[in-house]
């Protein structure tokens, strides 16, 4: 329902080693940068781009703001976090595992990047037979 994400960055160069490592834990190709200087990564249908701030000011990230990911299984999850930690990211939250929810389990890994984003990885778990 969304054509695509993008967050700011103080440092593209930082901003693509991070990416490129989350990304290709997910199965995603590193990001490609366009004449305006954004990365731009697409995988699965979907876009997410990185930029310094068009009006020159300093990026910063958004408070109680969050950009989920969707991964194929807890593993998958697993790697994400993994890779985005050794790029850089900062784990925060409870460490990834399974929560509950009124509309059932899921499955969650959450990161800050290099600019303080808040990212997660999502997996909903199959519904208990």
């Amino acid at each position: 329902m969304y054509s695509h994400m993008m967050v700011g960055s103080n440092d593209i160069a930082r901003s693509k080693k991070f990416y490129d490592s989350l990304f290709g834990a997910m199965g995603g190709k590193p990001g490609i940068q366009d004449d305006k200087g954004r990365l731009i990564y697409m995988h699965n249908g979907s876009m997410f781009l990185v930029t310094t701030p068009i009006d020159g000011q300093p990026a910063t990230h958004a408070n109680g703001g969050t950009i989920g990911f969707a991964v194929s299984g807890p593993e998958q999850a697993d790697a994400w976090h993994q890779a985005g930690v050794a790029a850089g990211g900062t784990a925060i939250e409870d460490a990834p595992g399974v929560r509950s929810a009124g509309f059932g389990d899921l499955y969650l890994a959450y990161l800050r990047d290099p600019d303080g984003n808040k990212l997660c990885a999502l997996h909903r778990m199959p519904a208990a037979a």
